[in-house]
């Protein structure tokens, strides 16, 4: 009696942990687990339980997982970060690295920016989006600032 209710909780834990994660590891060990209580319900001795468990885990595990994953799809969504490369920013404050200054505007967000490649970006100029590290735009002139007189 005490076997069906340890077999029936393990296999409600290991369900709720694969709804949890989504990683194809709990699955085997609930189905090991489902298979196990309808042995214990047969009336197999205990050492036959654990032995069918481990078993039937393990070959699921080892067989069918690799299987499962060559064929799932792997959609990677960018992510607003990887969609700003390459574009432009003009800049509100100037680029001063060796004064620690410098702010672009990029989509009307105000962002701390730095030059890539050291020079002093003056501000007014169009810069390029080289790539985002944290909060920080590194950038390098696009086009000048130009002055109407």
């Amino acid at each position: 009696m005490y076997d069906l209710i340890f077999w029936g909780s393990v296999f409600a834990v290991m369900v709720v942990a694969e709804l949890a994660s989504f990683q194809l590891i709990s699955i085997w060990f609930a189905v090991g687990a489902l298979v196990t209580f309808i042995m214990a319900l047969c009336g197999a001795e205990l050492g036959i339980q654990m032995l069918v468990f481990t078993v039937v885990s393990i070959v699921l595990l080892l067989f069918t997982r690799p299987l499962l994953k060559k064929f799932a799809v792997k959609k990677i969504q960018p992510t607003n970060m990887e969609l700003d490369v390459g574009k432009t920013a003009v800049v509100i404050e100037e680029i001063n690295n060796k004064m620690d200054t410098g702010r672009a505007k990029l989509n009307g967000v105000d962002w701390k920016a730095v030059s890539a490649d050291n020079s002093i970006i003056p501000e007014g100029s169009i810069v390029k989006i080289d790539t985002i590290r944290g909060t920080k735009l590194y950038v390098t002139l696009y086009e000048e600032k130009i002055t109407i007189k």
